[in-house]
């Protein structure tokens, strides 16, 4: 049955008023049929007294019925935008979310004042959306994005073309959790969003989370510091002289990361807070630089 595109809106939106708060569920009910009729929103809402088509109607069901079973929006649309960008998104990566511009901010401010083409390196890439959104900003940057999955990696290979960034950008298998592959070489930083959720926190995830993200990218250890102290351990060796480590860490776990650090040779340089005021990031500087 063909609707229009407003009525097509109000059921969606009411329907996903049965699990979210009014603001939530009008904008997932926009993104999601807009995402459908291949319009943008303003398009969408200037086309509201348009009649939508039976195949688009029965789309837009069907990605509600994915809403409704708590499957995130960004899996329901395949994509995502993060630091400007375009991203295709799937369950094989985990959803860039606002948190993460904190250590992305912290790595382009730093990537600016690089030697010229400095050689950076995003570990735990997952969808390659902080190196990529590095390189977006840090136009000389040669990005490498690295991951223990290989799925993950088909995704950032997907995002790099997507973007334009062949060039620049290339996709490696690599483990965080053992010693860095000498055929990566050293690099002028090195930027990571590790897992970083407890074992007691695994158990409390929210069921969009807990039944639709890769555990492997969420799982810390028990006490969710397993990755920081394998990075600190296993990647410093890669970094150059005077080099730089930007990382990502959990609600309350500034103060063990910059401890880690500090215990490895680091120079913590700031710490950073995200759109919620959660401290969120830190960049920190290793060794000294050769003149």
């Amino acid at each position: 049955m063909v609707k229009k595109y407003i009525d097509l809106l109000l059921d969606t939106r009411k329907a996903l008023l049965q699990q979210e708060d009014m603001e939530i569920a009008d904008m997932m009910a926009k993104h999601l049929v807009a995402h459908i009729s291949k319009k943008s929103v303003p398009a969408l809402l200037a086309d509201r007294d348009a009649y939508a088509t039976d195949e688009i109607c029965k789309a837009v069901q069907k990605g509600l019925d994915r809403l409704l079973e708590r499957e995130p929006l960004a899996y329901v649309l395949g994509e995502w935008e993060f630091y400007g960008l375009n991203l295709v998104v799937s369950p094989d990566v985990l959803i860039p979310r606002d948190d993460t511009v904190a250590v992305a901010s912290l790595a382009i401010s730093q990537g600016l004042f690089l030697d010229k083409d400095p050689r950076i390196l995003d570990l735990c890439c997952g969808s390659g959306c902080i190196g990529l959104a590095v390189a977006s900003r840090v136009k000389d940057a040669k990005v490498t994005l690295a991951d223990l999955s290989q799925k993950a990696l088909n995704v950032a290979k997907q995002n790099t073309a997507l973007n334009h960034m062949t060039g620049r950008v290339r996709c490696v298998q690599a483990d965080a959790t053992k010693p860095a592959p000498a055929f990566l070489g050293k690099f002028d930083m090195i930027i990571s969003n590790p897992p970083y959720i407890t074992g007691e926190e695994m158990k409390q995830l929210p069921k969009s989370v807990a039944d639709f993200e890769p555990h492997m990218a969420l799982y810390g250890g028990e006490d969710g510091l397993d990755f920081y102290r394998a990075i600190a351990e296993n990647y410093t060796p890669a970094l150059k002289p005077g080099g730089y480590l930007a990382l990502e860490f959990g609600m309350g776990q500034g103060d063990d990361v910059c401890r880690i650090l500090a215990e490895h040779g680091y120079t913590i340089l700031e710490r950073s807070r995200d759109y919620n005021d959660r401290e969120r990031a830190v960049l920190a500087q290793y060794g000294r630089k050769e003149a």
